[in-house]
């Protein structure tokens, strides 16, 4: 109980024996008087005239307790999260257009499967911040890293084929997922390459790429969803310390994201803190209501 209420100037205290001695000294010397019959008056007494004393000391306690600011501790757990920042780098060319990689529902897309098992992936990492860039001929930045994972599930829904042209700009993807991690003050920065071909189109050569990523400290873990190898996405893997992720299907695809989540774990610390709450007005306000009633107790006495 002492761990959760105490006093923020305790040295008020001293108060109550200063006023217990005054009022030991302040009273009045009486006269005895005999009274043969004193027992007649006694049955006749007025049972509140005991109340004006209880009164009184209860409003001087109060108000030296008020003086004394009480203070009651709140324990509050405070949350330290050790974020894992990611950014999802999706392939949206013509190639993704092609059908069969979800053998359940043939007629879907690369790009439909993907949205589906991304957006899946999205919801899982509650803790982290999640940036989207998407690319075709060219690469975008189409979500800033962001908590916010309902605008992430709306851009990945709208995602389209060939938006952003047809052929495949892989390294100019890293570069662009670079530039989203770069202010990033993380300690685990994530990049997820997702693509189902070969460079075909980037403006930035490979070596800048991989010197960028090294630079700011960025790990990049890709996936080729096809039959065939890219020999780009294995020498980035192997510059990462990672390997090439190759699903055949929707069900291996779901896979691999759940792998690399439970590779990417975000580190959560509770503490707790204690928050100080004032009490003195409480005090303060009983003071002034056994005061209030105490004049009405004296004015009661004086009418009677």
């Amino acid at each position: 109980m002492f761990e959760t209420f105490s006093f923020a100037s305790p040295f008020f205290l001293i108060f109550f024996p200063i006023f217990v001695l005054l009022n030991f000294l302040s009273k009045k010397k009486q006269h005895v008087y005999y009274m043969p019959h004193i027992r007649y008056y006694q049955a006749h007494k007025n049972p509140t005239s005991s109340w004006p004393f209880l009164l009184k000391w209860m409003m001087i306690c109060f108000a030296i307790f008020a003086l004394c600011d009480p203070l009651y501790y709140k324990s509050t757990p405070v949350v330290k999260n050790n974020a894992i920042d990611i950014v999802l780098a999706l392939d949206s060319s013509g190639s993704m257009r092609m059908y069969g990689f979800n053998p359940k529902a043939y007629k879907q897309t690369r790009l439909d499967v993907v949205k589906e098992v991304v957006s899946d992936f999205v919801k899982q990492r509650t803790n982290d911040r999640i940036g989207l860039v998407v690319f075709g001929t060219h690469s975008t930045i189409a979500s800033p890293l962001s908590f916010d994972k309902e605008a992430q599930q709306y851009i990945i829904r709208n995602l389209k084929i060939g938006r952003l042209g047809k052929s495949t700009a892989l390294v100019d993807a890293i570069v662009s997922s670079v530039k989203a991690l770069k202010e990033s003050k993380s300690t685990s920065k994530i990049i997820i390459l997702l693509s189902d071909g070969e460079d075909s189109s980037s403006q930035v050569p490979l070596s800048v790429a991989l010197k960028l990523v090294k630079k700011y400290g960025i790990k990049v873990y890709t996936i080729m969803i096809d039959k065939s190898h890219s020999n780009m996405l294995q020498l980035i893997a192997k510059s990462s310390h990672t390997k090439v992720y190759t699903p055949k299907n929707k069900e291996a695809l779901k896979e691999v994201y759940t792998t690399i989540n439970q590779l990417e774990k975000s580190h959560i610390h509770y503490q707790t803190i204690k928050i100080p709450q004032h009490l003195y007005g409480y005090f303060l306000g009983m003071a002034l209501l056994c005061g209030f009633a105490l004049l009405l107790v004296h004015k009661n006495e004086v009418i009677l």
